[in-house]
């Protein structure tokens, strides 16, 4: 069994989608489109194969989540990249382009070497080696 992908909810998922391709090498296919729910979707495909889906809907409300604290819930989505080298420069090419890292790169207690960034949606992302 694999989880065969994990679906967020976006403002605007042609930013998403941007942010993801330039920097996760994801892949993406057509825009899907349903046009009586007022519904707008892509599939992002990174190199292992995992899946995310970003939506829209107008009448979506805002996440009340705030990205700085933790709550139950989905909390991150990790992306390893493969090595530290990799961490520390997706990590310093984030933070030069203006998105917000909240924590390292470091290493954990459990033995990842990682980092933490928001997305442009205020998404939760680890880096990880």
């Amino acid at each position: 069994m694999k989880i065969e992908h994990i679906a967020l909810w976006s403002k605007d998922i042609e930013t998403l989608k941007a942010f993801y391709v330039h920097y996760f090498n994801a892949t993406h296919n057509d825009m899907y489109v349903n046009t009586a729910k007022g519904f707008s979707s892509y599939f992002l495909t990174f190199d292992s194969g995992a899946r995310l889906e970003i939506m829209q809907m107008g009448n979506i409300p805002a996440n009340a989540n705030n990205p700085y604290q933790q709550h139950t819930g989905l909390i991150h989505i990790a992306f390893s990249l493969g090595s530290e080298e990799q961490v520390d420069d997706l990590t310093k090419r984030l933070q030069h382009d203006g998105y917000e890292v909240l924590d390292g790169p470091r290493r954990t207690g459990d033995g990842y070497y990682e980092s933490t960034v928001l997305d442009p949606e205020n998404n939760r992302l680890e880096i990880t080696a």
